[in-house]
């Protein structure tokens, strides 16, 4: 059966991160751990958090080593309480010892957004509003952190520059500003019917033009206070469009920020600034070791 682009993507991925940590092979582990030690290892909660990242952890241990036996593991989305086993996995020592900081940096990064996303979650429960991850991901792990978005309860804005068209101020060139817009619009929605158009407002003049504009599906509020916000929804109406909310968000705004009726909130620190989740792989007591 073919691979899947996700999975060549994946693949890929941890093929590098291998090759950057092993080089031409593990010091360590092959000169001072013998060939033959076999071992169970668990890779265990330290802090609480929610879990991502087990397919990463699973294909870099496969790769080491596919004869290392995956005995059981939580799925992503899981939340975890301090001492919780996340993975546990049973084979030689040096495999195991080889792909334990690539599995760890995996899991360790990617858990660390999905447990940030879901404070951002928690913190708008009750509420309709929608968390949104931004483009603003580590280079070439952008399928990944998104991903972990998702296991934190969050959703995806779009994936990158090609499924959906988003012009913001710096897209705003003096013959786009009236008719070359709306002409821009229609030709793009003739050719792209299913795609979505959202447009960035800075004021309240902009959001009431963009609102009379055909083929608007979304239109940003970048950077407006909740007063501003809370107009700018009365000058909706009964308008199908989607309202968004950006800039100042953290989570002492983000309740604020809800409160007004915003349809979604974009959160850029969800992939640019969540700080890793605490996790390390110790190995079990003999006696602690599977039937």
């Amino acid at each position: 059966m073919a691979m899947s682009d996700s999975e060549i993507y994946l693949d890929t991925l941890v093929a590098m991160a291998l090759q950057e940590d092993i080089g031409p092979g593990d010091l360590t582990a092959t000169w001072f751990v013998p060939e033959s030690d076999t071992a169970t290892a668990r890779i265990i909660a330290k802090q609480p958090g929610v879990l991502a990242g087990v397919e990463a952890a699973r294909k870099v241990i496969a790769a080491v080593d596919p004869r290392i036996e995956w005995l059981e593991s939580l799925e992503d989305g899981a939340q975890l309480a301090i001492g919780d086993t996340a993975v546990m996995v049973k084979g030689a020592t040096r495999a195991l010892l080889t792909a334990e900081r690539t599995a760890l940096n995996f899991l360790q990064r990617l858990s660390g957004v999905a447990t940030l996303t879901r404070k951002y979650v928690d913190a708008v429960g009750g509420l309709p509003t929608r968390i949104l991850d931004t483009r603003k991901t580590t280079p070439g792990w952008r399928l990944l952190e998104k991903a972990a978005v998702r296991a934190g309860g969050g959703h995806n804005h779009r994936i990158g520059l090609y499924d959906r068209v988003m012009v913001k101020d710096n897209h705003l060139l003096r013959e786009a500003q009236s008719d070359g817009m709306q002409a821009a619009i229609d030709s793009f929605k003739a050719a792209h019917p299913d795609i979505a158009v959202e447009l960035e407002a800075d004021t309240l003049e902009q959001v009431g033009r963009f609102l009379r504009m055909r083929g608007v599906d979304i239109i940003l509020l970048d950077n407006m206070p909740p007063e501003q916000l809370r107009e700018a929804l009365a000058l909706r109406g009964d308008l199908p469009v989607v309202f968004e909310a950006s800039g100042g968000v953290n989570l002492d705004t983000i309740r604020g920020i809800a409160e007004t009726g915003v349809d979604c909130i974009s959160v850029g620190a969800l992939t640019h600034s969540a700080p890793a989740l605490d996790l390390s792989l110790t190995f079990a007591d003999r006696e602690d070791l599977p039937s």
